[in-house]
């Protein structure tokens, strides 16, 4: 897997180059984006994406396999309940 390319800070981005957010670390299989300080829907907190979504890591980005407005769709609380 690709695990251990993917590092904090980098852009996380759909299928279709819509960049979703920014990685603050790996917790088991998921991706933690970095909380955002602007308004939206990361505001203040933290959400996650399975790392089953990971297409590639190239160019200090974390390529998704879908669009990013349907990964958004799956995107995760910390416990793992869907954001919508």
């Amino acid at each position: 897997m690709k695990e251990h390319q993917i590092k904090e800070g980098m852009a996380v981005v759909g299928f279709d180059g819509v960049q979703i957010g920014v990685v603050d670390g790996i917790e088991g299989d998921r991706i933690k984006l970095k909380k955002s300080e602007s308004s939206g829907h990361h505001k203040r907190h933290h959400h996650y994406i399975g790392m089953d979504f990971v297409d590639s890591v190239v160019d200090q980005r974390v390529r998704l396999c879908s669009d990013a407005n349907i990964v958004e769709l799956f995107e995760e609380e910390k416990s793992g309940r869907p954001i919508k």
